[in-house]
This record gives structure tokens, sequence and C-alpha cells, in this order.
């Protein structure tokens, strides 16, 4: 989020921000889930798919809360921002002449979150799909194997995926997120390893997780480059496209399943060693967090189990991370 985190339990999810007045504001809400209206799916293989799904929704009502939280503070910083100053007489205040002005804040509109998730889509399937296909594409003439032509798209998608995260952490807003980033997973793993949720704790855990969804991505990515190697290699740049996208729910269901398994056998050591690339991946979409930002994790986390103690059953472990 910016300048906070979200935490998700079973049945609810917090946000927590940071505003410039050093003041944590906190937006609770229920989970509406996919897989809770849904039962049926919720089987090993078919779950992933609407797991994303839901994760994808429940990050943009976070993400556009965190975003109007920042454009408020921005907007008092520089009233020119905001819409004009409402009076106490234009609010209806008896007491109109002893009101201060105050500034009226322009949330931000529904139609720009999602042209924005959209342009992020494209540009996601535009970088992630169609470069590294029309690169290898290029090889055609030398390259005959379809299964060594998927591995080299592979490592191209690989290649722009490490590279993206790499250009985008040299953005001072971006570094403040990979902070929050850890905050969040020192918080979680002190919660899952039944400690107090105290700074003196925090600070005993590490940054990384193994639900991070920076080792989801790239369990994702490997999984996809062993299920596309089973399509061949079409002659068209459009056709391969498009069978790579209708595969992504098999791809997502096998990978969530991996990860899943992974969070609930954390002590095999088999499995760390297969995990390990994605948790030394985390330490590029994670850093070292400030005190304050801890708090605001902790602050987030709290909030969550506070609504699950109120609807009085069990707190399912893992509260924060996905899956």
């Amino acid at each position: 989020m910016i300048e906070g985190v979200m935490m998700r339990s079973p049945r609810f999810f917090a946000v927590a921000c940071r505003r410039e007045n050093r003041e944590i504001v906190v937006q609770q809400e229920s989970v509406e889930s996919l897989l809770g209206k849904f039962q049926w799916l919720n089987k090993p293989f078919l779950r992933g798919t609407l797991a994303l799904i839901d994760a994808l929704v429940l990050g943009m009502k976070s993400l556009t809360f965190s975003a109007n939280i920042a454009m408020e503070d921005a907007q008092d910083a520089n009233p020119r921002q905001a819409k004009q100053p409402v009076t106490g007489e234009e609010s209806g205040d008896p007491k109109a002449s002893e009101q201060p002005a105050k500034i009226k804040h322009q949330p931000i509109n529904d139609i720009a979150v999602g042209a924005t998730v959209v342009l992020a889509i494209a540009l996601a399937v535009g970088i992630f799909f169609v470069c590294p296909q029309l690169l290898v594409g290029l090889l055609k003439k030398r390259v005959h194997e379809s299964i060594l032509l998927n591995l080299m798209a592979g490592g191209v998608k690989f290649t722009l995926f490490i590279g993206y995260i790499l250009a985008i952490s040299l953005m001072r807003d971006i570094r403040r997120v990979f902070q929050y980033h850890g905050a969040e997973h020192k918080v979680i793993n002190t919660f899952e390893a039944g400690l107090e949720l105290a700074p003196e704790n925090f600070a005993k855990h590490t940054t990384v997780h193994p639900r991070c969804g920076t080792s989801f991505i790239l369990v994702v990515m490997v999984t996809s480059i062993l299920v596309f190697c089973l399509l061949g290699w079409a002659d068209v740049l459009w056709l391969r496209v498009v069978q790579r996208l209708l595969l992504l729910p098999v791809v997502a269901g096998l990978a969530y399943e991996v990860i899943r398994y992974a969070g609930r056998h954390r002590d095999s050591k088999v499995l760390n060693v297969l995990l390990a690339p994605g948790l030394w991946l985390q330490r590029l979409t994670t850093r070292e967090p400030t005190d304050d930002q801890v708090e605001v994790a902790a602050r987030a986390l709290q909030a969550v189990l506070e609504k699950e103690a109120e609807s009085q059953q069990p707190v399912v472990s893992g509260a924060g991370c996905s899956p």
C-alpha cells in the first residue's frame, strides 16, 4: 500500500496507513470471497484462480483506500488540488460563523482506478507474454525444437521480471513500499511464532516469508515454463500468446497448491531447498523497515485480530500473506 499495509484474516481485512501528520488510520471490512460463495470450487487445483481474483479485488480496494489517504494529505498541503473549501454555513451548521472553512477532499474516481488496472494488465501481458514470444520467435529459423524455444522464452520472461524489479526499486516511493512489505513479513512471522506483537519480538524476525506473493510469482513462472513446453510452438505470434493466456488458470492452480503446501510445512528441508530461490527473490522486494513502518503493519494485524475475536471464531494462522 501507499505508506501502509493490508492484512487479511479468513473473514476480515484491514488497511493501516500513516498520514503526513504521523496519525495511523485504519479501515476494516469483511472479506467478500469468491471461494466463500462457490464452495464447490474450493478444491485443489481449482481454488488457485479464484484465490488470485480475490487477491486482485482485495488489493485494489486496499490500494484505493491508501491512495485516497495520500491524496487527502496532498490536498491539505496544497489546497489548489482540492475542491473549494466548504464553510460551516454551506454545510448547514447553525453556528456557521464560528466554524472554520474545511477543505472538501476529492477522492479518486472509480473510473480512473479501473483504467489503471486495465492499463497495468495490458502492460503485463505485453512485457511478460508478447515480448518473450516475439524475441524468441526471431530465432525460429535457427532453433527448431519447440521445447527449447519455450525454455528460451521462459528465460527471457524471467530476465525481464528481474530487470523490472531492479528498475522500480530505484524509485524512492517503491523503496518505501518494499520497506512496508518487509514490515508486513516481520509482523506476520512474529504472530505465527506465537509471540507477543511487540517491537522487541519484531526485531527477531526476518523480512522474508514462504507464502509471499514474490515467491508465488516465481513458482508461477517456473510452473508456466513447464506447462507451456507441452504446447509446442505455433507459427503465429498471437496464437502462442492466446494459448498461454488461456492456460493461466491451470498454472495458477498448480502454483497455488505448491505455495499453500509449503506454508503448512515450513520445517520441511526438501521444500525449503526447492523454495529457496523464491526467498532469495524476496530480498529484492523487501527492505528492512523502520520502527514506524512496523508499527503500521502491527496495527493492521491487530485490527483483523480484533474483528476475528468479535466474531467469536478461531483465527487461522497466516493472516497476512497470500495464499
